[in-house]
């Protein structure tokens, strides 16, 4: 038996989220069909963690074990991809790993990055891909009132209602806001985060952004552990999994 590791990279706009679930179609569900179809078997893949309704990814990291050796690991990703080309989902790397390898328990960090796109108007372009945000933010501001989330913290206050999660507690290790034209990337590194988490805390930032809280109010929010002090998430779509690092 050959465990392999595939880099998956996806729009998640008409998707439940990553995993399967009875009330809609999901990024795994679509691969799993794919991969059975070219490999001539049943395939379950684990993937290093759900993604919400909506939400995108550029470096997904899933894991599968198959009893053949794959030969051709680019006629492996055409033959995969082909499957998958309407379904805004593609395969761009497999890897082969040991065999005690786990896409989720294995993960040392995941990256996600946040993309406003802070103009007065639409973007065609840009169309479920970024939150656009027509009032003008204070990046100045929003970059004081980032540097709060860095550290080990309880981060009830910015969980979902529905989150699985046993301990609210995370350490974000990285908390960054990069302004690019009319473009503000907001990235957030950990071990792990919390359901919504993410998107909760770019909500209390575009707050901060439009000067309806101070900076240090996200320290009490926080502390708190109050999830109606938080401010409301933002949405998925401007949200991606940018990289899982082993």
């Amino acid at each position: 038996m050959i465990n392999y590791q595939i880099i998956v990279e996806y729009l998640g706009t008409n998707y439940v989220g990553w995993q399967i679930q009875k009330n809609g179609t999901s990024i795994q569900s679509e691969i799993q069909k794919a991969l059975g179809k070219v490999l001539k078997t049943k395939i379950k893949i684990n993937g290093s963690g759900r993604t919400d309704a909506g939400v995108h990814a550029k470096g997904q990291s899933a894991n599968f074990f198959f009893n053949r050796n794959i030969k051709d690991e680019y006629k492996f990703l055409n033959s995969v991809n082909y499957f998958l080309k309407k379904k805004t989902i593609a395969i761009t790397k497999i890897n082969k790993k040991k065999i005690d390898f786990h896409a989720r328990h294995s993960a040392k960090k995941k990256i996600y990055k946040y993309i406003i796109l802070n103009r007065a108007t639409s973007s065609p372009l840009n169309n479920n891909r970024v939150w656009l945000v027509k009032k003008k933010l204070n990046v100045n501001m929003m970059k004081k009132g980032i540097k709060y989330f860095l550290g080990t913290k309880n981060f009830t206050s910015m969980r979902a209602a529905s989150c699985a999660a046993k301990n609210p507690v995370r350490t974000i290790n990285k908390a960054d806001i990069k302004q690019k034209g009319d473009k503000i990337f907001i990235i957030f590194e950990s071990k792990s985060f919390l359901q919504k988490q993410v998107r909760s805390m770019v909500g209390c930032l575009k707050y901060v952004g439009e000067n309806k809280w101070k900076p240090q109010k996200v320290k009490s929010v926080i502390e708190s552990k109050k999830r109606k002090l938080c401010a409301p998430p933002a949405p998925p779509e401007g949200l991606y999994l940018e990289k899982v690092v082993y």
